[in-house]
C-alpha cells in the first residue's frame, strides 16, 4: 500500500521473472548490460545522467523526470546522501535486484531492461528502504520540517520509556483511523456475548467510496466479521456505517472514553462516513452551522443529513481541493491511539488482531522483523495518520502512531511513509 513506486503496474516483475528467481541453486552471473545500467541509474539519481539516455519511453511516460527527481529527494531527506551502487543480485540477464546504499538506509528495488539494445530500463521498482544507522533526534528533525501539526509515538507496551514522544498528547484529525474505535466496541460486546464474529445482519447503510459495499444490493446478508475485515483492511465505509448502526452511537461513544481517550467529549457527537461526506459536500453555511451547534444540536443536525442524497460527483468535488474543514474530523492523539490498540491487544480476541493483521502496509523485507503487525490508518486532503500494533519475534508488543495536519495544503503521504519505516525501524 506504501511502497515507493517507480515502476507501470504491469511491469513490477512477472511472474515468469520471479519464478526463474526461485529456481537458482547458485548466483547468476551479472549481464553486462545489467552491470551497466545499474550504474546508469545510479548516476541518474545523481543528475550525472540524462533521464532519457536511462529509462525507456514507455517507463517515461509513467514516470515524468520531475516525478522521479521528487522521489529521489525524498529518499534522500529521509535516509541521507546516495552512497551509491551497494549489489547486484540478477534473476535473468534483462532483470536484477539492486540494493541502492544512502548514508541511513538501503534501498531494495528490482529493474527490468528492454531486451533489445540499448536495453533501456522499463521497470524501475523501490520495493522498501531499511533504515540503516538511523537515530531518533534525526526521525524528530524529519518530523520538525514539515509543515502543519504533526505527532509520533514509538513505543513498547512494557511500560518503560517512549523510544520517539514527539507531541504525542497533541490531538489530530484521524481519517478513517477513527475506525480503530468502532473495531474495539465490537470486540467489547462480542467479549460481552452481546454478539458474535459470525452474527449476519442485513445491509441497510450506504456511504461513498472507498470500500466495496456501497455497491452491494440492500439487505445483502454480511457477517460481523467480514464487515470488521472490510472496514479495517480496504477501509470500507459502507461496512464501516453498518457496524456503527448495529453497535449504536452510544456505545461506540462509550468505548472511546473507556479506553481513557484523552478528550472524549471532541468525538461526540461521533459521527458515520456518510455523515461526514454529506456534512463537508455541504457548502460553508452548513459547515460553519455545525461548527458553531451545541453537542446536543449538532445531534439533530446529524440526523438531518440522513435525509439528503448528494451524489458522488458533489462528494468528490468537496475534496478534491485540498483540504476542507479539518477541524470536523474524528480526533485523538498518538497517546489515545496506542491506548486503544493496548486495549484492542489485551482482550487476546485472534480474530480482533486478524483483522488488523490483513493489510500490514509495510514491506516485506519489514515483515520479516515482526511476528505480527497490525495497521490501520487514514486520509482525507490535509489530514494523515499510520498507526501500527506490531509485535516482535520474541513475543514484546510495540506501537507506532503518527499523525499529519494541515489546514492549508495537502501532505505527502509518500514522505511520511518514509518517516514511518525509520520509525518502526527503530521499534525493532
Amino acid at each position: 500500500m506504501y511502497r515507493v513506486m517507480l515502476a507501470l503496474p504491469a511491469l513490477m516483475l512477472s511472474p515468469a521473472v520471479a519464478h526463474a528467481q526461485d529456481e537458482q541453486e547458485t548466483a547468476a552471473p551479472v549481464s553486462s548490460q545489467l552491470a551497466q545500467r545499474a550504474e546508469n541509474i545510479i548516476a541518474a539519481m545523481r543528475e550525472e545522467m540524462a533521464y532519457d539516455a536511462v529509462f525507456a519511453q514507455s517507463f517515461r511516460d509513467q514516470v515524468p523526470e520531475e516525478q522521479f527527481r521528487s522521489i529521489n529527494a525524498q529518499l534522500q531527506a529521509q535516509f541521507g546522501p546516495l552512497i551509491g551502487l551497494e549489489t547486484i543480485n540478477p534473476v535473468s540477464d534483462n532483470a536484477a535486484e539492486l540494493n541502492i546504499r544512502f548514508e541511513r538506509g538501503r534501498a531494495d528495488t528490482v529493474i527490468q531492461l528492454e531486451p533489445a539494445e540499448p536495453n533501456y530500463v522499463f521497470g524501475f521498482l523501490i520495493r522498501g528502504v531499511e533504515p540503516v544507522n538511523d537515530t531518533t533526534q534525526s526521525v524528530e528533525e524529519a518530523l520538525a520540517a514539515l509543515p502543519g501539526n504533526v505527532s509520533l509515538l514509538a513505543t513498547r507496551l512494557d511500560g518503560s520509556d517512549p523510544i520517539i514522544s514527539y507531541n504525542a498528547d497533541t490531538p489530530l484529525g484521524l481519517g478513517s483511523a477513527f475506525k480503530l474505535y468502532v473495531l474495539s466496541a465490537l470486540n467489547q460486546s462480542i467479549a460481552a456475548g452481546e454478539h458474535s464474529w459470525d452474527d449476519i445482519v442485513p445491509l441497510s447503510q450506504s456511504s461513498f467510496p472507498s470500500g466495496i459495499l456501497q455497491e452491494w444490493p440492500e439487505g445483502s446478508p454480511v457477517t460481523l466479521h467480514t464487515l470488521a475485515t472490510l472496514m479495517i483492511s480496504i477501509s470500507d465505509n459502507t461496512a464501516t456505517d453498518q457496524l456503527i448502526a448495529v453497535l449504536g452511537r452510544d456505545a461506540i461513544e462509550a468505548e472511546i472514553a473507556a479506553s481513557g481517550h484523552s478528550d472524549p467529549a471532541r468525538m461526540q457527537p461521533f459521527m458515520n462516513t456518510r455523515e461526514l461526506f454529506v456534512l463537508k459536500s455541504g457548502g460553508p453555511e452548513g459547515i460553519d452551522g455545525f461548527r458553531d451547534a451545541a453537542p446536543d444540536d449538532r445531534r439533530r443536525l446529524l440526523e438531518a443529513l440522513g435525509t439528503m442524497i448528494p451524489s458522488e460527483n458533489d462528494i468528490m468535488a468537496a475534496f478534491s481541493n485540498g483540504p476542507n474543514a479539518i477541524d470536523i474530523e474524528w480526533f485523538a492523539s498518538a497517546n489515545d491511539i496506542a491506548a486503544i490498540f493496548e486495549r484492542l491487544r489485551s482482550t487476546q480476541d485472534r480474530i480482533a488482531l486478524g483483522i488488523m493483521g490483513v493489510n500490514p502496509a509495510v514491506p516485506d523485507s519489514e515483515l520479516t522483523h515482526w511476528d505480527y503487525v497490525g495497521f490501520k490508518g487514514g486520509s482525507e486532503p490535509g489530514v494523515l495518520n499510520f498507526s501500527y500494533l506490531l509485535q516482535d519475534t520474541e513475543g514484546n508488543w510495540s506501537v507506532v502512531t503518527m499523525g499529519w495536519n494541515n489546514p492549508d495544503a495537502e501532505v505527502d503521504q509518500q514522505q511520511f511513509n518514509l518517516i514511518a519505516m525509520r520509525a518502526i525501524a527503530l521499534v525493532r
